[in-house]
This record gives C-alpha cells, sequence and structure tokens, in this order.
C-alpha cells in the first residue's frame, strides 16, 4: 500500500494565509505560532532598543527588525521565518520582501508554545543557512543560550549576566538592566 505524501507548502501558501494568522514555512512545512506574550514582547523591546541605539551611534551599516520580518533563509521558496530579532549587516540581502539569505545575528524569545522549534529545528536551519550568531531568551528559566557558529561554541548565561555581541567588538547587553519585569 502506498503511503500518503505530505503537502509541501511555499511562501505563496504562507502570503495566502489570513491576515493576522501567524506561521512560518521551514523546509515546505508551515508551522503555526500562538500570540507572543507581554513579558516576550517587553524583552524584544528593550533588546531591540539598545541594539538599534548602538548600532546608530557607530554609524553601522547593520539594520535591525523585530518580527513580523520576513526572512528568506535559504533563498528558496520552501523556508520562511521570522525570527524575533534579525541583525542584517549586508544591505544587499535586504529587499522590501525582508531579507534574502542568512541575518548576521538572530534573536528568539522561547514561549512554552516554541521551544522545540527554537530549540532544535530553527537552530539547525539557522545555521545551516549561515546565521553568525544566534541567541535563545527563556524568560521562564532566566537563561540566554548563545551559539556563536563562526566559533564554533556555545554558552550559557542568567538574566543576571552581560553577555558580549560575537558580531561587535565593543556591545555587551546586561541583562539585569532589562526592564521586564
Amino acid at each position: 500500500m502506498a503511503l500518503a505524501q505530505e503537502k509541501c507548502y511555499t511562501v505563496e501558501d504562507i502570503y495566502s494565509i489570513p491576515d493576522g494568522t501567524r506561521a512560518e514555512l521551514i523546509d515546505g512545512q508551515i508551522y503555526y505560532m500562538a500570540p507572543p506574550s507581554r513579558t516576550h514582547q517587553k524583552i524584544v523591546s528593550e533588546l531591540h532598543a539598545i541594539i538599534h541605539d548602538y548600532i546608530s551611534r557607530h554609524n553601522g551599516s547593520c539594520e535591525i527588525y523585530p518580527a513580523p520580518f520576513a526572512v528568506f533563509l535559504n533563498e528558496d521558496d520552501r523556508n520562511y521565518v521570522e525570527p524575533d530579532l534579525s541583525v542584517i549587516c549586508n544591505s544587499d540581502k535586504l529587499s522590501e520582501k525582508g531579507c534574502n539569505g542568512a541575518p548576521d545575528w538572530i534573536i528568539e524569545i522561547v514561549s512554552p508554545a516554541s521551544k522545540q522549534m527554537d530549540y532544535y529545528t530553527k537552530l539547525f536551519k539557522y545555521r545551516s543557512a549561515g546565521v553568525r550568531n544566534y541567541w535563545i531568551v527563556d524568560p521562564d528559566k532566566e537563561k540566554i543560550t548563545v551559539w556563536d557558529f563562526e566559533a564554533g561554541s556555545t554558552a550559557d548565561f542568567t538574566f543576571s549576566d552581560s553577555i558580549a555581541v560575537g558580531i561587535y567588538d565593543d556591545l555587551t547587553i546586561d541583562f539585569s538592566t532589562l526592564r521586564v519585569w
């Protein structure tokens, strides 16, 4: 007996989803996303402000975008993600639709519904697509896991730590100063 084939979705299918429905596309499979919590949004806002301010003060060429912001990881029609924060340093990757290729730095804020996706599925996709740094911020555990794919290293931090940003020589984010609680 033949097995039923799973449907392989494309970016066109993502764009046909009703407005207000958030979803990502990984290897042709659609993953729907729950609305973020207030704490999640406060962390995104605080980190965005710190990073945006740093880039502005240094007249940097990188740009930061909060979700929802389209990232077409593999420049194909089967992979579309919306990281919580994306930092892109190569303006050639940017178009009106989003980022074509891997951002330099991605930050995901974990929610109970996204743990499997953030810690496993996206970790593999981001590493293989060429993301340089990937941070997972876990508010429930008050933990930040930092992957520096260029250096081949991983480190865990707490919300009382200061973390050096791998793509910049002189940016450190002190999580103890974030105003999220």
